[in-house]
């Protein structure tokens, strides 16, 4: 485990040291600004089906990208959407490189000591997956395999968590190289997303993965940086709104296929 923390921390500083070096943008921190800046500049993945992906016409796209297209219409303003990775999404946020990240980021404490967390606009579980020939009903039996996992996401942190002590965990740059991993045979099962494992069960032959278990369900929420209290406001009444008025509902049920869960 202190071998993880060591290589985790490594990681974050690796990705802050990069995303300094990049040309800055201005730094939001109310709805005012935005429109003086003429746009909401959100940090998204496109490595995250169906929450992110990229389009045929290699532009972001998924529910994240139309959540953030709607928040970006309740604010007024125009949106920009950047790609960021899982490592370096809240490390470009806090280097002012985005305003605010739709980012599939789930609600963690350990997150919300470095950001500002909105109230949440979606949610997910994340499963272990893998062959069929793989017996896996509970955490303990995940020390037999090699589990593959997205390094620094929300499915590590719960791989991280259930895993019993010796667990051989692989760690990939994101779940696309994840996925690969498992289809290759390089590791028995991975953590991920209901989404993603409905994904991966596509390309594979019929009958060849199934999910083994519910590692855990979380909320996904806008975050923001320490500071930005104004645009969280108008952010958290937008998303009281879409949700209200069904449009989040209709979004969860183009993309994911069943209704929108409760947020808590």
């Amino acid at each position: 485990m202190m071998q993880t923390t060591r290589r985790q921390f490594a990681l974050s500083t690796a990705a802050l040291a990069v995303a300094a070096c990049l040309p800055q943008v201005a730094a939001a921190q109310t709805v005012d600004d935005l429109k003086k800046k003429g746009k909401l500049v959100v940090g998204m993945l496109v490595d995250f089906p169906p929450f992110g992906i990229l389009n045929n016409a290699n532009q972001p796209d998924g529910y994240d990208a139309d959540v953030a297209k709607l928040l970006g219409q309740e604010l007024g303003v125009a949106v920009e959407i950047v790609p960021v990775t899982g490592p370096n999404r809240i490390p470009f946020l806090l280097t002012n490189k985005v305003d605010a990240l739709v980012a599939s980021l789930a609600i963690t404490p350990e997150r919300a000591k470095q950001v500002l967390f909105s109230k949440p606009y979606s949610a997910a579980s994340i499963v272990l997956f893998g062959d069929t020939k793989v017996k896996a009903t509970e955490p303990a039996d995940m020390k037999a395999l090699r589990i593959g996992v997205a390094r620094a996401s929300t499915q590590d942190i719960a791989v991280t968590k259930a895993a019993p002590e010796g667990t051989q965990i692989r760690r990939f740059d994101d779940d696309a190289s994840a996925m690969q991993a498992l289809l290759s045979g390089q590791v028995d099962a991975i953590g991920c997303s209901v989404q993603v494992a409905a994904e991966i069960a596509k390309r594979a032959p019929a009958g060849r993965l199934e999910p083994k278990f519910q590692l855990l369900q979380q909320n996904m929420a806008v975050a923001l940086r320490p500071g930005q209290d104004q645009l969280a406001e108008a952010i958290n009444t937008a998303i009281e709104k879409l949700v209200a008025n069904g449009e989040l509902n209709k979004l969860y049920q183009k993309w994911i296929g069943t209704e929108l869960p409760k947020l808590g």
